[in-house]
């Protein structure tokens, strides 16, 4: 399975925004943007040129697709299913990504950032209306239970990662029990549940060319 394994931080420092995927790191001074807000590399600290059209558009993509964890690939496909169905493009592309199964315990507070999530689906520690998921992939829908496998309850990474994000606001279109380790999905997400500063258009744009 690909996926990124070289140093997450220089992809913020890329972007020029916090992506968050260290975790609680992120929200202290040993974030990279909080000490080198300026793009990697031996040349990173000249001024940056001003981008515009199809820069742009390619920036906001990879911001996207960085903070979702998905290569290129992948992240084509999930705008390929959109574009063929009715609505508006980037909002259905938003959704696809909140639903993965990864994200959904991201923002249900039981891992402190994706690629952790991702790391703890891939180990088999979740499952979906009771049967044991291992692919961060997975869309979830509307009804469907997500807990941490019995065999799993007394994991320490997932106890720390519930306690590290007790502070952590669960979205509207996702009912948590804490306690249990168990989530719903109350239904499909609706772009005002996402906050990040997301241009989908801009995404649509790129890809209809």
């Amino acid at each position: 399975m690909a996926r990124n394994i070289g140093p997450v931080c220089r992809l913020c420092r890329r972007e020029g925004i916090k992506l968050f995927l260290k975790g609680e790191r992120c929200l202290t001074d040993s974030c990279a943007i909080e000490r080198r807000n300026f793009p990697p590399g031996q040349h990173g600290q000249r001024r940056r040129p001003r981008v515009l059209g199809y820069g742009l558009q390619l920036r906001e993509k990879q911001k996207v697709r960085r903070m979702y964890g998905i290569l290129e690939g992948q992240f084509r496909g999930y705008f390929e299913k959109a574009a063929i169905r009715k609505g508006n493009k980037g909002e259905i592309l938003l959704q696809f990504l909140e639903r993965r199964l990864d994200n959904v315990i991201y923002r249900t507070g039981l891992a402190t950032s994706r690629p952790q999530a991702r790391q703890n689906v891939l180990h088999g520690h979740f499952q979906v209306n009771g049967r044991k998921v291992n692919i961060p992939s997975y869309l979830v829908k509307a009804g469907d239970v997500i807990e941490v496998r019995p065999t799993s309850r007394e994991n320490p990474c997932l106890l720390a990662a519930r306690e590290t994000t007790a502070h952590q606001a669960a979205p509207s279109w996702i009912e948590v029990d804490r306690e249990n380790l168990r989530a719903r999905v109350l239904s499909q997400p609706q772009r005002q549940d996402i906050s990040f500063p997301i241009q989908e258009q801009l995404i649509v744009e790129l890809y209809s060319k």
